[in-house]
């Protein structure tokens, strides 16, 4: 008699729980990569990343996420951005990837559009939501595409307009805007509350031809800086949806905040900023909203943010720190404000044994575990800016999983394969971002 009733409260603790699902680890390859290039170096293909550079990342992950797919402006359809990469004989990229499974069958490989990286005509994303014909447009090709070249499924990293940053007020300024909050400010979005639904019945659709197919998922990634509260009709698509990617990241960048430099991606509030910007309270606001954990998934960002230092900049080096807009683009990312993390560990570990090079960036790193590492190197008397830099490493993606594991969340998402070190040029293990997430879970 106790064996049974002992059994029956495991079952009903069991039960409250919710169920035992395996810790997803969601890798993202953004084909763009393939293109990149090395300024300056003997081997330029050393920096691009090809479909094989995935291999050795691949038994680490339960799912392989390819973006981006786009949308046509004039007929909606869910298409290629670059079909000579993607589906033309020369190189059919989505072909190469899919045909992994082969080698790693347990592995579901999705099919991503939008992600931010989808500039024709922006407004595309809103106009599609708004027209039943636009949707049952986007839908029907979005299958086809997504089946004919061996997807398990389609991922909607849906471009939102995004919240506006925070500025930098004198405190005189700081009171008019709290005056101006009381009354309301204007919306980014004008057809907020037409767009959720919208994207709430492209869910329902979607979701619905999917099923016609044998073991497709459907996936959403919630981008940066998008409100969910907003766009997100957390009770109404939750059921519909496999994986909710939160991308709970970027919070503070360059291209958002260039005159002020903090933590891009804290897991907790730091002391004195906005209690919403970070990941915590992302998730809180899902499982608030009716969420079950293990289908939320927990973004693991691989590309660093940076910003000048100028004359005004705190020698400290403690954020929230002046700043004088983006930093220098780097040899691989070539992109003003963002840095790959083997770019970051370059600076980090060539100290200045020579003259005339720029000294090596120091590392301080979060005690708390809550808010981050971060990097800088002042501005010198030769005019040479300074470099802050905020970034993940293997022990603060470590630190993530664990949160995941402590809010039993159903796992992370490494956002992106290609900005880790995939060639293992810091300590010689490949991947080390990833590697260090997987081992935490």
């Amino acid at each position: 008699m106790k064996v049974l009733v002992v059994l029956a409260g495991l079952l009903a603790i069991s039960a409250a729980v919710g169920p035992v699902v395996p810790a997803k680890v969601v890798c993202y390859y953004n084909s763009k990569s393939y293109v990149r290039e090395f300024e300056g170096c003997i081997y330029p293909a050393q920096a691009r990343m090809l479909p094989l550079d995935l291999d050795p990342a691949l038994s680490f992950c339960s799912h392989l996420v390819y973006g981006y797919a786009g949308v046509q402006p004039d007929t909606y359809k869910m298409v290629s951005l670059n079909e000579n990469l993607d589906v033309d004989r020369s190189h059919a990229n989505y072909r190469a990837i899919t045909n992994f499974k082969t080698k790693y069958p347990g592995l579901k490989v999705l099919l991503s559009v939008g992600g931010d990286v989808d500039t024709e005509e922006a407004q595309k994303y809103n106009l599609l939501l708004e027209s039943p014909q636009a949707r049952t447009a986007f839908v029907n090709s979005g299958v086809l595409l997504a089946e004919q070249h061996g997807f398990d499924g389609i991922d909607l990293a849906w471009q939102f307009p995004k919240y506006k940053p925070k500025k930098i007020r004198s405190t005189w300024g700081s009171i008019w805007h709290g005056i101006k909050k009381t009354f309301g400010t204007t919306p980014v979005d004008e057809k907020e509350a037409e767009h959720r639904e919208g994207f709430t019945a492209l869910v329902r659709e979607l979701k619905q031809a999917l099923n016609v197919k044998p073991n497709m998922q459907l996936a959403v990634t919630v981008l940066p800086n998008v409100n969910s509260s907003v766009y997100f009709d957390i009770p109404a698509i939750i059921n519909l949806v496999d994986i909710v990617h939160l991308s709970a990241y970027d919070f503070e960048t360059p291209e958002r905040n260039p005159k002020e430099a903090d933590y891009a991606t804290p897991i907790y509030t730091p002391q004195n900023r906005n209690p919403l910007w970070n990941a915590d309270a992302v998730v809180n606001h899902w499982l608030q909203g009716g969420a079950p954990a293990h289908k939320l998934v927990l973004g693991i960002p691989t590309a660093a943010r940076t910003w000048k230092l100028d004359s005004e900049s705190e020698i400290s080096g403690v954020p929230p720190i002046h700043a004088d807009g983006a930093g220098e683009a780097g040899p691989y990312t070539k992109t003003e404000g963002i840095l790959s993390y083997p770019e970051v560990c370059a600076k980090l570990i060539n100290p200045n044994h020579q003259k005339g090079m720029r000294p090596h960036l120091r590392k301080v790193t979060d005690p708390s575990k809550r808010f981050g590492t971060y990097a800088f190197r002042l501005p010198d008397d030769n005019g040479d800016p300074g470099l802050w830099v905020s970034y993940e490493d293997p022990d603060t993606a470590g630190q993530r999983a664990a949160y995941v594991k402590a809010k039993n969340l159903g796992g992370v998402s490494i956002v992106d394969l290609s900005m880790d070190d995939f060639r293992g040029l810091c300590t010689g293990d490949k991947y080390p971002i990833l590697r260090a997430a997987k081992y935490r879970l």
